[in-house]
């Protein structure tokens, strides 16, 4: 097998147009978390902080005239918890159809019209909470909709586009769009908010949503075949080296699929992170406001900063796991559980290390930097494992575990809110001690079940192929 150059080849291509696609997915998802704050009246989120052991004020801010057109709504903790959480009702319905869709239709069309989706309900943002807090839940909840199909469509896609040694960089590149779209969006939010007016934060990443649609639909294809402009040379390189991995049968085995003891490690690993990730996510902006007492417009930043360590590592992980593969002989098991250990256990001991340091703010967003920034191991960790262990079925494979790695979406920011009630640093030290935990068990559980091997079911014929 020849290998064929990087540069300007048609997979590089879906790669990066990839990567644009969920950097406007997560824009699209986190904008409402840094709006939020500037949507509801200041009083009723919460009452004065009277503890003693809070951090003091300590932000000297130049004074802006700061925009206060916009809409304000007075919902409480716990409605805030519901609209932050109402997105992944949504997400988690599509998960599976997505991945069984995506290997009917094909991954381009599922996730194009999945992004352009979000995209529309995202310019209706601002009209549906005008509406009231149903409306606005609603739309949310169609926006998890849409984005619930699109990581099993890309995952199906890949299976026909990446080359088993290029798995890690290929994928890498792609996915990593979507912390992008975290340390784009958390910031960028934050000033558009403070400068214009929070309804702009929906039109503006809404409207890219849409543009890139257009490009998507244009330049993408679902399998190397019938891409318009691929080289032949990179078309037999990718057609040679699947061919031994990929089933022709066309029904799915789904019952030795789910009695496959290596997808439930992935599900294990892949809810534990998430339970960590996802509580970061939505409660990132409000522990730095509410404990660290950062202003919105530091906070935008510095939210933002773990989410820029977490696409470096993604990036890079992705290279020295392939190189590690292809000129180091590792096997993909040992790759993929080490990748994985890393990317748990290092999170684990930081997130637990800031609760602890008081109101010592490098400290803390150190420490949370790190945390989020070594959880990127975990993209060529357990993350791509399902295209090893059946690459004929990863979009099918990804819909499951992603669909219980949804469930801390919707649970984990509702349980930290009912932690936090005071808002103490006790009570945070709480929130950290549950995800550390949570994640040190998915990394043991991936390092005893994992497997790097084609399975049996997973190819047709049932003949084991080992790569």
């Amino acid at each position: 097998l020849v290998s064929v150059p990087a540069c300007c080849s048609a997979r590089y291509s879906l790669a990066l147009l990839a990567c644009f696609g969920f950097f406007l997915l997560y824009a699209l998802r986190v904008n409402l978390s840094v709006a939020l704050v500037d949507m509801v009246e200041p009083n009723t989120s919460l009452a004065k902080n009277v503890t003693s052991n809070v951090c003091p004020e300590h932000s000297s801010t130049i004074n802006v005239p700061r925009n206060t057109t916009g809409e304000k709504y007075s919902w409480d903790a716990d409605t805030q918890g519901w609209i932050l959480g109402s997105f992944f009702y949504g997400y988690i319905i599509t998960q599976i159809p997505g991945g069984y869709l995506a290997s009917k239709i094909g991954g381009k069309l599922l996730l194009g019209f999945g992004i352009f989706g979000t995209s529309v309900f995202t310019l209706l943002t601002p009209l549906a909470a005008n509406l009231g807090v149903g409306y606005l839940i609603a739309v949310r909840a169609l926006e998890g909709l849409g984005e619930g199909v699109t990581f099993p469509a890309m995952h199906s896609m890949w299976s026909s586009w990446a080359p088993p040694l290029e798995r890690s960089k290929l994928l890498s590149i792609s996915y990593a769009g979507a912390q992008l779209g975290t340390v784009v969006s958390l910031p960028l939010s934050g000033l558009i908010c403070y400068y214009m007016n929070w309804v702009y934060v929906f039109y503006i990443f809404g409207a890219l949503g849409v543009l890139w649609w257009f490009f998507w639909m244009f330049m993408v294809s679902d399998t190397p075949e019938t891409h318009r402009s691929i080289s032949h040379a990179e078309r037999e390189y990718i057609l040679s080296s699947l061919k031994d991995q990929l089933s022709t049968q066309k029904s799915v085995p789904w019952r030795p699929m789910l009695e496959s003891l290596p997808l439930w490690a992935i599900v294990v690993a892949h809810f534990s992170y998430n339970w960590t990730f996802y509580t970061l996510l939505t409660l990132l902006p409000t522990y730095m406001k509410e404990i660290l007492r950062f202003d919105a417009q530091e906070n935008g930043f510095l939210s933002a900063l773990p989410y820029f360590g977490c696409w470096l590592c993604i990036i890079l992980s992705g290279q020295i796991a392939d190189y590690l593969r292809e000129k180091q002989n590792f096997s993909t098991v040992c790759v993929r559980k080490c990748f994985t250990l890393i990317g748990m256990i290092g999170p684990a001991v930081f997130l637990v290390a800031a609760g602890f340091i008081g109101c010592n703010y490098a400290l803390a967003v150190a420490f949370v930097t790190i945390s989020t920034t070594l959880g990127g191991f975990c993209t060529s960790g357990y993350s791509i494992n399902h295209l090893d262990i059946a690459p004929s079925y990863a979009g099918i494979l990804l819909g499951i575990t992603n669909s219980f790695a949804t469930i801390p979406g919707m649970v984990g920011p509702v349980i930290a809110k009912n932690l936090t009630h005071n808002n103490t640093v006790g009570e945070w030290q709480m929130v950290f001690y549950i995800a550390a935990s949570i994640n040190l068990f998915g990394a043991i559980f991936f390092a005893l079940f994992a497997s790097g091997e084609v399975q049996d079911w997973a190819v047709s014929g049932y003949h084991l192929h080992r790569n």
